[in-house]
C-alpha cells in the first residue's frame, strides 16, 4: 500500500506547525490503486446490463447508447446543479471500465472500495451483479473476487476482453421518499462516483477495521490506548493468527509493541492496553498524531494496517464553556458542503486540501460537516490541521419514513462512527438536522420522531461512549441528545443582529450543553453598499432570532434582511463583525459555527441572485474570498494581517466632498491609513469598538481616482494592504442601455464586463437587475459554475457583471440582455 505524504510548513498564528497530509488514514491492504482513469459514462439508464458489456465493432455507427470518456471522481450533476434554466438531473447513470486484475495473493480477495457514491449503487462484473448499496455518503466495499474468478475461467470472454475484466456501475439519485436525506433539504442530492474508487488486493484473511481509543486525563500525565481489531475472512478459513500491535510516537519511533495469538480467524479481537507517559496532546495549536501499526500473520499471508490517533480530553461543562485538555477553548467554527464550481461533489484531493487550508488560515478550529458523512480525506485533514469536528448522518428534513428509511439511518450512523472512530478531531456525532421540518409524508408524528431519535442516541453511545451526540433545530428533541443547537439567525431570518447576545444567552439557559451552529447571511459576491441598512429600517427587534417556515423565501411574511436587505457584502461584514466582537464577551459560550464556509448549490433557491445557490459562504463556490473572510481572520488569527474593505468594489459613489467610511479589518495593535499618499492618522484596535474594531476612517471624497493604503503593526511586525477605486459623483437615472467591454485576455480566455448605463452614459451603480449572457460562434461560455462571474443568468452587482469565454479559432460574438433594454453585442 502506498501512502502519499506531502509535508507543508505553514505559519498559523504565532506557531509554526508541521502538517502531514495523508491520502489514506487506514491502509486497505498491501496494494491499493485509485481507479481514476479509463472510464466511460452514460447519463441515462440501460435496458439491461448486457448493453454495458455487449461487443461493439469498431467503426459501427449504429452503436447505441453513446458513452463519453470521464475520469473519477465524477459527478452526474457537475454542471446542471446550477443551470438556471432546468432542474438538475435525478435519475440513473452508468459507469464502465475494464480492469486488469493482478492479485498477488494466493486465494486473496479482490475488492472495490467506494469512498462514496450517490445515492443508490449497483456493481456488476460482466453480467453478474455482485453488490448493492443505499446511501450516498458512507464508505463501502464490494468483494468481486468470486465473480472475477468465474469470469476468468471462461476463455472466450477472456479472449474477447483481452484479459481484462469488465466492471459496470449503476448510480441512481432518483427522488425517493423512503431515503435520507430528504429532497426537501437545502442541498443537492448528487449522483455519480463522486468520491475516489479503489481497487484493493488483500490476503484471504485480513483486517476489516481497527478501533483505537486514545484516552488521557485533563492533566495529560498519562495516556492509554485500547485497541480492538475486526477480521475479514469471507471464505471462513480456519487456523491461527499472530497479531502484532506497535505504537509509534509522532516522530515514528516505537514506544511499545505487543503480540497475541488468535485461534479464531473471525470476529473481533482485543489487545492489552497500551500506556504512554506524558503523551503529546492533540489540539488545534499542536495537532500531534501517533501511529498504530496493526499486523496480522496467517497461513494466507501478512496484512498491515496503519492508523493515526491522537491523545486529547474534551468536556462540555454543564451550563458552561467547552474545555479541551482541561482549558477553555472557544470553538470558532464553520461548515462544509461537498460542493465545488465545475465539479459539484466530485472534488479532488487537491481541491479539498486547498479548501481546508483556507479555513485554517481564516482561524477556524472547529467544523460541522453538513449534513452527511464526508470524505475520509476531509477527516484526515482535520486531524492534521487541528480542526475539531461535528459529523452527522443525513437525517435531514421531511419527517420520518418507514422500516427501510429507519434501517438506512441506523446503518449510516453505524458506518459513520465505525469508519471515523479513530479520528482525534471528531468530538460530536450528529443525529439529525431540522427534524422539525415536515413534508415528505402525510403524517408528522413528533412522538415517533422522538422515539427514533432516542434509538439513534442510544446506538451512538453504544458504538462510541467517548463522544457526544447532537442535533440542530428540533426543539421537541433537544432533551434527548448531549449537545443541542437551536436556530439563531439574528439579523438575517429574524430580528436585528444587535440582539445576538441576548437571544443566545436565552437559548443557552434552556439546555445543559449548548453549541450554536448556523449563523450568518447571504451576500452576492461583488455587491457593495454605501448604505447597507437603508432597506432594513422596517425590521423590528423581536427578542427571537429563529428561522421559521417561509423565512428563507424571498417573498411574503414579515420584514427581514433575507428578504428585504440588499444582499451586499457590506451588510454581511457588519453582521459578522458584530457577532464576533460579542463572542469575545461571552465567557460562558462553548462556541459557534458560521454557515457555511463556501457557497453551495441547492435546488430550493431558484430565485437567488445566482440561481440555485446558497450564497452564505465567506468564499465563493470556486474558493474566491469574499470580504467577510477577512473579518473572521481579524478576530480569529494571530499572524499579523490587514485588509482594507472593498477589494472588489471598483467604483464608489456619493456627493462631492461627502465623508465615506473606509474600514480596515486587522488583528494588529495599530494601523495608519494613507489616502493618495497622505496620512489620515493612526488608530488603535479595540475589538469592542464597532465596526472594524475601531480601525475606520471617515474620509471626504471628491470625484476621481483614489489609492488607499494601510500600514498596520503588531509588535515588531508590519503588514500593509492597498486598494484603488474611483469615486463617482454623477447621479444616474433609470438604466437605458448595456455596455459590454473586454477586461482581459489570458491563455485563450477572455473576461468581459457588462455595465448598465443611463441615457447620459452614467453608470447605474446601485442596479440589481438580472442579466443573461449568450454566445454565438466558436467559443464556450464559462458558465454554470455557481459563482458571481461564472453564471450566464445572474443579478448585477453594483450595476455590472462579469463573464468569461474560452475562445476558439473562429469568430465569436457575446450577447447580453437585461429586462427590456436593447440587446448588447460584442465581437470577440
Amino acid at each position: 500500500m502506498r501512502i502519499q505524504i506531502g509535508m507543508v510548513k505553514r505559519k498559523i498564528g504565532l506557531n509554526c506547525l508541521l502538517i502531514l497530509f495523508i491520502t489514506v488514514q487506514q491502509t486497505f491492504g498491501q496494494q491499493s490503486i485509485r481507479l481514476n482513469n479509463h472510464w466511460q459514462f452514460l447519463k441515462q439508464d440501460l435496458g439491461g446490463i448486457w448493453e454495458a458489456v455487449r461487443p461493439v465493432k469498431e467503426g459501427n455507427p449504429e452503436s447505441v447508447p453513446l458513452w463519453t470518456e470521464v475520469t473519477l471522481p465524477h459527478c452526474v450533476n457537475a454542471r446542471d446543479a446550477v443551470d438556471p434554466d432546468e432542474n438538475y438531473y435525478q435519475g440513473p447513470a452508468w459507469y464502465r471500465t475494464q480492469l486488469a486484475i493482478k492479485n498477488p495473493y494466493a486465494n486473496g480477495r479482490t475488492l472495490l472500495h467506494f469512498e462514496g457514491a450517490g445515492q443508490k449503487t449497483e456493481v456488476y462484473v460482466y453480467t453478474t451483479k455482485v453488490a448493492t448499496h443505499v446511501g450516498g455518503y458512507d464508505e463501502w466495499t464490494a468483494d468481486i473476487t468470486d465473480a472475477v474468478n468465474a469470469f476468468l475461467k471462461q476463455d472466450s470472454l477472456v479472449k474477447q476482453f483481452k484479459g481484462k475484466v469488465p466492471v459496470s456501475i449503476r448510480c441512481d439519485n432518483t427522488r425517493d421518499l423512503e431515503m435520507i436525506p430528504s429532497d426537501l433539504s437545502d442541498f443537492n442530492l448528487y449522483g455519480g462516483l463522486y468520491r475516489y474508487l479503489n481497487l484493493v488486493y488483500v490476503p484471504a484473511v485480513s483486517l476489516d477495521k481497527v478501533f483505537a481509543e486514545a484516552v488521557t486525563g485533563k492533566d495529560g500525565k498519562t495516556g492509554t490506548v485500547t485497541v480492538r481489531a475486526r477480521l475479514y475472512n469471507p471464505a471462513n478459513i480456519t487456523g491461527e493468527a499472530e497479531m502484532t500491535l506497535q505504537l509509534l510516537d509522532p516522530q515514528g519511533k516505537e514506544i511499545q509493541a505487543i503480540q497475541k495469538k488468535c485461534r479464531s480467524l473471525n470476529g473481533e479481537h482485543r489487545f492489552d492496553e497500551l500506556k504512554v507517559i506524558r503523551p503529546q496532546l492533540w489540539s488545534p495549536e499542536t495537532p500531534v498524531l501517533y501511529t498504530l501499526v496493526t499486523t496480522i500473520r496467517t497461513s494466507a499471508g501478512i496484512y498491515e494496517q496503519k492508523t493515526k490517533i491522537g491523545f486529547r480530553d474534551f468536556e462540555f461543562v454543564k451550563h458552561g464553556p467547552f474545555l479541551l485538555n482541561g482549558k477553555r477553548l472557544l470553538l470558532r467554527g464553520t461548515h462544509r458542503h461537498e460542493d465545488h464550481a465545475g465539479v459539484a461533489a466530485a472534488m479532488t484531493e487537491n481541491m479539498m486540501r486547498e479548501e481546508m487550508i483556507s479555513m485554517k488560515e481564516m482561524g477556524v478550529n472547529f467544523i460541522r460537516l453538513g449534513h452527511y458523512q464526508q470524505s475520509r480525506i476531509i477527516l484526515n485533514l482535520c486531524d492534521s490541521l487541528g480542526i475539531l469536528v461535528w459529523e452527522e448522518i443525513p437525517w435531514c428534513r421531511g419527517g420520518l419514513g418507514g422500516d427501510l428509511y429507519k434501517e438506512q439511518a441506523r446503518r449510516m450512523l453505524t458506518n459513520m462512527i465505525e469508519q471515523h472512530y479513530n479520528h482525534p478531531s471528531v468530538i460530536i456525532w450528529g443525529l439529525g438536522n431540522e427534524n422539525d421540518w415536515p413534508g415528505d409524508f402525510p403524517d408528522f408524528d413528533k412522538e415517533k420522531i422522538r422515539q427514533f431519535m432516542k434509538e439513534l442516541n442510544d446506538l451512538s453511545h453504544r458504538l462510541d461512549p467517548s463522544r457526544k451526540t447532537a442535533i440542530r433545530r428540533c426543539d421537541f428533541c433537544k432533551d434527548i441528545v448531549d449537545v443541542y443547537s437551536p436556530s439563531i439567525w439574528a439579523g438575517w431570518y429574524r430580528g436585528i443582529y444587535t440582539e445576538y447576545k441576548e437571544v443566545t444567552r436565552s437559548e443557552f439557559d434552556k439546555v445543559d450543553h449548548f453549541l450554536h451552529v448556523e449563523w450568518g447571511g447571504d451576500s452576492h459576491a461583488g455587491r457593495h453598499s454605501e448604505n447597507p441598512d437603508k432597506s432594513l429600517q422596517n425590521i423590528k427587534a423581536t427578542g427571537a432570532a429563529d428561522e421559521r417556515a417561509g423565512d428563507a423565501s424571498l417573498y411574503g411574511g414579515a420584514a427581514r434582511a433575507s428578504k428585504d436587505g440588499d444582499w451586499s457584502e457590506t451588510y454581511i461584514c457588519n453582521l459578522v463583525d458584530w457577532h464576533l466582537k460579542e463572542q469575545e464577551t461571552m465567557p460562558w459560550l462553548t462556541g459557534t459555527a458560521q454557515w457555511p464556509f463556501k457557497d453551495f448549490s441547492t435546488p430550493v433557491r431558484p430565485d437567488n441572485p445566482i440561481p440555485y445557490m446558497n450564497q452564505k459562504g465567506v468564499v465563493e463556490r470556486d474558493l474566491t474570498k469574499k470580504e467577510a473572510y477577512y473579518v473572521f481572520q481579524s478576530y480569529w488569527t494571530g499572524k499579523p494581517m490587514a485588509h482594507i474593505y472593498g477589494h472588489s468594489w471598483p467604483v464608489r459613489w456619493g456627493n462631492e466632498g461627502e465623508e465615506k467610511m473606509i474600514k480596515v479589518y486587522s488583528n494588529c495593535d495599530v494601523a495608519e491609513l494613507y489616502v493618495n499618499g497622505k496620512s489620515l492618522g493612526v488608530k488603535k484596535r479595540n475589538s469592542q469598538d464597532f465596526p472594524a474594531a475601531g480601525l475606520r476612517w471617515n474620509v471626504p471624497l471628491k470625484k476621481g481616482q483614489y489609492e488607499v493604503k494601510v500600514v498596520a503593526k503588531k509588535g515588531k511586525e508590519t503588514v500593509t494592504d492597498t486598494i484603488r477605486f474611483e469615486y463617482q459623483t454623477g447621479k444616474w437615472a433609470k438604466p437605458a442601455r448595456l455596455e459590454l467591454t473586454k477586461i482581459k485576455e489570458e491563455n485563450g480566455v477572455v473576461t468581459l464586463q457588462a455595465q448598465l448605463m443611463d441615457d447620459k452614459g452614467i453608470r447605474c451603480l446601485d442596479a440589481m437587475d438580472w442579466i443573461r449572457f449568450g454566445l454565438t460562434g466558436d467559443g464556450r461560455l464559462l458558465d454554470d459554475l455557481g459563482t458571481s462571474s461564472g453564471s450566464r443568468y445572474v443579478q448585477l452587482y453594483n450595476g455590472r457583471a462579469l463573464i468569461s469565454v474560452a475562445k476558439g479559432k473562429d469568430r465569436a460574438v457575446l450577447s447580453a440582455r437585461s429586462g427590456k433594454l436593447p440587446l448588447a453585442f460584442l465581437d470577440l
